[in-house]
């Protein structure tokens, strides 16, 4: 007889945090494969509902993928296009702001009494000039290329996710339903049935509420940043503030990112507004404009659109921003909300007193 080995709390806990820490570095140096499959995945989830109505119609399978692929390269086109003009409009009238800025730093230097001649004699040619500027063209060029290959990437991943998705669940629905499900009692058929039952609907109860969250995010939060950059852009076109679109597409982009990208998509068009005008009366309303359709949009309308379904904790919130961001970057920081949902969901269908204390924790509700 071999005994089984036991352990105390203490080191069940240091395992689980070992093991995590090993996850962790595994994701990190395989972020190169698991970004593009993550990002595959959360696609198969938005195109979910649409798939689903293409096959209820009898359309193939092979045209749903071409379907879902020829949206996705004309969203992506859409945005790259609007992208691309603006910073391209941005960058014509860069020389003309340049010469602002090195009057805004000379006259402030001199008013605080700085005496180093960085700032006293600052010059944004000067500073441009001594950039080189053929190693951030490569950079950039190189840049460009690896993006398309990893959207590429993300595109083959997707293809591959639409059609072996059934599969995968009804290997999963084998693994931890079927076979657990008797194995516990197989002297009791009918009980084991009834156990097989109740596991199949938990699972396929996990698998909606996390198409429900992810589908639920993504469309709340492109709207809601959607309108916010919108009205942004015309605010700014307003007051005068120029390439108002610019400052627009940073507040759609950079408040993607939950928490830091507020303040990212802030402090840009303020700089700016200062360099442009040189008057601290029209930067601080165009500080509180900006401070105002954030909160309004993002403290207010987001969270009555989405309600409390994801029931997050806002400490969390912005633990997993810092966790993801540091496994995966700016990437990381993007899926950082929807991964924390989906590991919450999971964890709450589980029966371990243990994993429903981590779900308190993970919650903003009190239980």
């Amino acid at each position: 007889m071999t005994e089984k080995a036991s352990f105390d709390g203490v080191t069940k806990f240091f395992i689980v945090v070992i093991g995590l820490v090993v996850i962790g570095i595994v994701l990190r140096e395989l972020s190169h494969i698991c970004i593009p499959l993550l990002i595959a995945v959360f696609l198969f989830f938005v195109f979910s509902p649409f798939n689903n109505w293409l096959i209820k119609k009898k359309i193939p399978m092979f045209l749903v993928i071409l379907l879902d692929l020829a949206i996705t390269f004309a969203v992506l086109y859409g945005i790259g296009r609007v992208v691309v003009d603006s910073f391209f409009q941005f960058a014509d009238g860069l020389p003309v702001y340049g010469d602002k800025l090195s009057s805004l730093i000379r006259s402030s230097a001199v008013s605080l009494g700085i005496t180093d001649t960085f700032f006293t004699q600052f010059s944004f040619d000067n500073l441009v000039r001594s950039l080189n500027l053929q190693d951030i063209l490569s950079g950039l060029f190189s840049s460009t290329f690896s993006l398309l290959g990893s959207v590429l990437f993300v595109l083959f991943f997707f293809v591959f996710v639409l059609s072996g998705n059934k599969t995968i669940y009804k290997a999963i629905e084998h693994r931890y339903i079927s076979k657990k499900a008797y194995s516990e009692n197989a002297d009791n058929i009918s009980e084991s049935g009834t156990q097989k039952d109740l596991r199949v609907r938990q699972l396929e109860d996990t698998f909606t509420k996390i198409t429900n969250q992810i589908q639920r995010y993504i469309i709340t939060k492109v709207g809601v940043n959607l309108s916010a950059g919108v009205i942004t852009t015309i605010v700014l076109s307003l007051i005068g503030v120029d390439f108002p679109i610019v400052w627009g597409l940073f507040v759609f982009l950079f408040n993607f990112i939950p928490t830091i990208g507020s303040a990212a998509a802030l402090v840009f068009p303020v700089l700016f507004t200062l360099v442009q005008f040189d008057s601290f009366g029209i930067v601080i309303l165009v500080l509180l404009l900006i401070i105002g359709i954030q909160t309004l949009a993002f403290n207010v309308a987001e969270p009555m659109i989405m309600g409390k379904r994801l029931d997050l904790n806002p400490l969390l919130i912005l633990l997993s921003v810092l966790l993801w961001g540091y496994i995966w970057g700016i990437v990381g920081m993007l899926l950082s909300v929807p991964l924390t949902a989906i590991i919450k969901i999971i964890i709450s269908n589980s029966d371990s007193p243990n994993m429903e204390f981590f779900e308190q924790l993970m919650s903003q509700e009190k239980k």
